[in-house]
């Protein structure tokens, strides 16, 4: 079973939180709201999407390249930690 496929649920729900920040964007340009409150609007999505996107990078390297929870090897395991520590931050 794919890791996409195991927590589909928790996934698809951040998709529609997403789809409902992006329709209030699109509600915010057609009632013509001020430029900073649409930045702000914008920003937020940004983040959501970013989130979403470390998440599900996480899981890629942690399913398919190297889980530092089950890897013998310690250098391997740091590797992978590290690699997961520069995504969640780089994406945050």
């Amino acid at each position: 079973m794919s890791h996409t496929i195991k927590h589909k649920s928790k996934l698809v729900g951040r998709v529609r939180r997403i789809k409902g920040q992006l329709e209030a964007i699109e509600r915010a340009l057609e009632s013509e709201l001020g430029c900073a409150d649409v930045l702000m609007l914008v920003a937020s999505v940004r983040g959501a999407i970013n989130g979403l996107t470390a998440e599900l990078l996480e899981d890629h390297i942690r399913h398919h390249v190297v889980d530092p929870a089950r890897e013998a090897d310690p250098e391997k395991a740091q590797g992978a930690a590290d690699l997961i520590d520069v995504v969640r931050t780089y994406l945050k």
